[in-house]
């Protein structure tokens, strides 16, 4: 009897102690910080048809331990998300290589200093990888799994018009549908270069489009590429023309020791659009979109003004509907900017316009525009069919600021023009909300291989 009972006590006892190391266990899990999915190839081929899509929750509470978040986490206390706040759903794009996007918790911290908001990141890493064509046939899949949890966050208090759904690449595809899904109902889509392969031909019921949600806003840098060339929302900023970007390797031979020949090539001006955001979710500077028909016309400076938006004009970022005020808004309406190579990315649009004298033969003219150390500068051919030319120029500072404008005639090798007679150089910083005079020079000699050079006396504000 007596070994029975020590025997009963030292079950109980061993029982205590499983009940104390689960509980520490069960606390350690309950704080441990959860991360996105990395996949191999070996990975892929054997789990391949199973999407395994998990959701993270970040917000200004545990703004650097992102929890799991499904269906159960609302019934669990304490929980994080808080259903009288927006919500922001992030969306990466397809994986080539199986590995977690490295961005995505630099976008979760801008978007929690910009704003007060529940940040839901969708990991779909197991789906999105290895084989484009494939990770197109699933995306539908993943987006129908979204949608059953937004049904289940309404159901706790969330409206569709609370949600703000952020896609990048393929992963804007993915928000349109769940878009589709909703009716159009959701509050916000932005498209951050979305995917262009498989897409550019699809109908709108296959890609994201303005009808997804109540403002679809996009914005476009590699639509020669990945991206994808057309309006897909009702405002689309095409950022240096929407192709290639200022500071981006634009040949393949630079790249061939990256691990795929096209791999940065492609890459750093598809993946501008989000890094662009980004900074202008850091409120840097204002990056705003000017109504255009085309780039051509944009760099020609024949749209200069925002008069359609009522002269405010759309900006990249979190306010609402892009700023504009007007109703309705306009559909996939282009709108054009110039950025600089690097973050923050801020450039000030200038109009050159440039009259000359008729010419006997062709020439080159360098212009240079300075302040302190920083220096924009234009090569204009000159023919001798055309007297007047107009382009625009995108500069680090406002015109105000600028100290000296140089112009040098640089045709000394393959150009046989002597003297060159400006008539007149002049500057205008736009979009313009009145009809400002320009900055002007006239009646300028400049010589072959002369520089020219006029200081500028100026002061911003008056």
């Amino acid at each position: 009897m007596l070994w029975e009972h020590k025997t009963i006590v030292l079950c109980v006892v061993m029982v205590y102690i499983t009940s104390l190391v689960a509980g520490v266990e069960e606390r350690q899990q309950d704080t441990k910080c959860a991360d996105l999915n990395n996949t191999t190839w070996q990975g892929y081929r054997q789990q391949r048809v199973k999407l395994q899509v998990q959701y993270l929750l970040l917000t200004r509470r545990n703004a650097d331990c992102a929890k799991t978040f499904n269906q159960e986490s609302l019934s669990e206390q304490p929980t994080f998300f808080n259903v009288s706040l927006p919500t922001k759903v992030i969306i990466h794009g397809y994986r080539a290589l199986g590995s977690k996007p490295s961005w995505v918790k630099e976008l979760v911290q801008a978007l929690l200093r910009a704003q007060d908001v529940n940040v839901l990141v969708v990991d779909w890493v197991y789906g999105a990888s290895y084989a484009y064509n494939l990770v197109v046939e699933c995306y539908k899949e993943v987006a129908l799994q979204i949608s059953v949890l937004i049904n289940q966050l309404q159901k706790h208090g969330c409206t569709l018009k609370s949600f703000h759904f952020i896609g990048v690449s393929l992963g804007a595809h993915v928000a349109g549908f769940v878009g589709t899904l909703f009716e159009g109902k959701i509050g916000r889509i932005t498209g951050l270069d979305p995917a262009g392969p498989m897409f550019k031909g699809a109908d709108t019921f296959d890609r994201l489009d303005p009808s997804d949600a109540q403002f679809v806003d996009a914005i476009h840098t590699d639509s020669d590429y990945f991206g994808i060339s057309i309006p897909v929302g009702h405002v689309d900023f095409f950022l240096n023309g929407g192709k290639d970007q200022t500071g981006c390797v634009h040949s393949r031979f630079d790249s061939i020791l990256v691990y795929f020949p096209v791999y940065s090539y492609v890459l750093c001006d598809h993946m501008r659009a989000l890094h662009v955001y980004m900074s202008a979710l850091n409120g840097s500077c204002t990056l705003k979109g000017i109504p255009c028909f085309n780039y051509e016309e944009f760099m020609k400076g024949n749209c200069m003004t925002c008069d359609m938006f009522r002269g405010a004009c759309p900006t990249i970022g979190l306010s609402d509907n892009s700023g504009i005020t007007m109703s309705p808004i306009p559909k996939e309406q282009k709108l054009f900017l110039l950025t600089s190579s690097s973050a923050p990315f801020c450039a000030h649009h200038l109009l050159l316009e440039l009259e000359v004298s008729p010419l006997d033969k062709s020439a080159e003219l360098e212009v240079k525009l300075t302040t302190g150390k920083m220096e924009t500068q234009q090569r204009l051919r000159l023919q001798t069919s055309t007297t007047v030319y107009r382009t625009v120029l995108a500069h680090p500072v406002a015109l105000c600021e600028i100290d000296s404008i140089k112009l040098k005639n640089t045709g000394a090798r393959f150009y046989r023009q002597g003297d060159v007679h400006v008539k007149s150089v002049c500057l205008t910083e736009f979009p313009v909300l009145r009809r400002e005079k320009p900055l002007c020079v006239n009646n300028i000699n400049i010589r072959r291989g002369a520089p020219w050079t006029h200081d500028l006396v100026q002061v911003c504000g008056i």
